[in-house]
């Protein structure tokens, strides 16, 4: 993976990630309530060593629902607990038993009735509680680098696993481009880690500038919380206050075909990324992908830390949609055994 820049000054701990996977628990925040009624059952599991998709199947087939008929929102990793919901269509029908259904490493936790299929990225975001074994290091900066984090944020970088172990796929992303077919599972994740790719250079180059979360000529912004963006418009106090108060924050382009909608400073850095990559660039056009935006700088909510011990530090805190549990905790540490979870 290439380096990218540190925003707050780089690791000050050393330590061990997921030594089990109590370590590293998720928890996916809906944003809303089932309604209690419709068609579609939304079922709130914990798994560990399970797989989102392996487990929306088995649900599947244990309540008789197609494949199409089964939804969730994010893809959570296996090597942690993690409760998550998935929606399954029932219509006209009752539940089934869930005390009945069985599979290692997974329990129903509840069953709610929905008139609506759980979409991709339909939730709101995600909780963590991670904890950090063996630390060592500056331990006595600790307190102020993630008071600096709760109050500034991070870089709202793709974490390593969107680009697959050993970067496998941007690989794919180069032989998509150069014509041979993938499956369609494949491709997916080709042109996802292609987009990401050309995303994390410019809010690299805009790190190592210091911009990353300041105000550049021709800035598109997106609301917190929210997908919707606006701009360019003259910088003014406004802007200025809702920007130091995380109601706003720069975006950067999730590559795709169509003129950008930045303009000045920020079209000029962009389009230099994507012309030092126009395999990708062209690539993604070529795929029918839209130009689309994503927030450069990625807020911490409810961030909280406690010293179990001498070397072990547990973190909790709550992330949007799409976002990284890496990208806050490589502001703080360098860790062993495994990769961090998006938890998207």
């Amino acid at each position: 993976m290439e380096r990218l820049p540190y925003a707050h000054g780089g690791p000050l701990l050393r330590g061990l990630l997921r030594a089990e996977p109590a370590d590293f628990i998720v928890e996916e925040l809906l944003g809303f309530e089932p309604a209690g009624a419709g068609e579609h059952v939304f079922v709130q599991i914990e798994k560990v060593q399970a797989n989102t998709d392996w487990v929306a199947q088995k649900l599947g087939a244990f309540a008789g629902v197609a494949a199409v008929g089964v939804g969730y929102a994010g893809l959570k990793d296996r090597h942690a607990v993690t409760r998550q919901w998935i929606s399954l269509h029932l219509p006209g029908r009752a539940d089934p038993d869930w005390a009945a259904f069985e599979v290692p490493g997974v329990r129903v936790l509840q069953a709610l009735r929905h008139d609506r299929k759980l979409k991709r990225g339909a939730h709101r975001g995600n909780r963590f509680r991670i904890r950090l074994r063996a630390v060592g290091g500056e331990v006595d900066a600790v307190a102020m680098r993630l008071a600096a984090i709760a109050a500034d944020g991070v870089p709202n970088y793709f974490g390593e696993q969107r680009f697959g172990r050993d970067g496998d796929n941007l690989v794919l992303a180069r032989q998509l481009f150069a014509g041979q077919r993938l499956p369609r599972h494949l491709r997916g994740h080709a042109l996802s880690a292609a987009r990401s790719l050309l995303f994390n250079r410019v809010l690299a180059a805009r790190v190592d500038a210091g911009s990353w979360n300041q105000a550049l000529a021709g800035e598109v912004w997106m609301l917190d919380g929210s997908h919707a963006i606006f701009g360019p418009l003259p910088f003014d106090e406004t802007l200025a206050a809702r920007l130091a108060a995380r109601d706003i924050h720069p975006t950067g382009p999730m590559w795709g075909r169509g003129a950008l909608r930045s303009e000045d400073a920020v079209r000029a850095l962009e389009a230099a990324v994507a012309a030092a990559e126009p395999e990708l660039a062209e690539g993604l056009v070529g795929a029918g992908l839209d130009q689309e935006r994503r927030a450069l700088r990625l807020g911490v909510a409810d961030l909280n830390w406690e010293w179990e011990d001498e070397t072990t530090l547990t973190l909790a805190f709550a992330l949007e949609s799409g976002a990284y549990a890496t990208t806050v905790l490589r502001e703080l540490t360098d860790w062993g055994s495994g990769q961090a979870s998006a938890g998207t």
